[in-house]
């Protein structure tokens, strides 16, 4: 099982970015896939969540700002970031739940993170 996380880069305060996570190994549609990030100096946050029916959670200070989607036919999922903030710094993973969301935050298999810098 792999999942490489990519898309981050440097991105003003209000900006966006779309994260895009590619899975080998498994399929995104049949495992619950999570986000998280972990800050310099900050214990891992987890961001969202899709089960594999399509269902969605995600975290407080993420909801009306962050938008999980997948692609099946692509076996990949995505995070689009919008109105990013400095303290959205960090560097974000992609990986399998294997409780399929219905104990957050849990995270099991992840691979290579992106690093996002939102900054002026």
């Amino acid at each position: 099982v792999q999942l490489q996380a990519s898309g981050g880069g440097l991105v003003q305060p209000g900006g966006s970015l779309r994260l895009s996570c590619a899975a080998s190994g498994l399929a995104v549609d049949y495992d619950a896939i999570v986000w998280f990030r972990q800050a310099p100096g900050k214990e891992r946050e987890g961001i969202s969540c899709v089960t594999k029916n399509g269902s969605t959670y995600y975290g407080e200070s993420m909801k009306g700002r962050f938008t999980m989607s997948r692609d099946n036919a692509k076996n990949k999922v995505y995070l689009q970031m919008n109105s990013l903030k400095s303290e959205d710094t960090a560097v974000y993973y992609c990986a399998t739940d294997p409780y399929s969301c219905r104990r957050l935050w849990t995270w099991d298999y992840w691979g290579q993170g992106t690093q996002v810098t939102v900054s002026s």
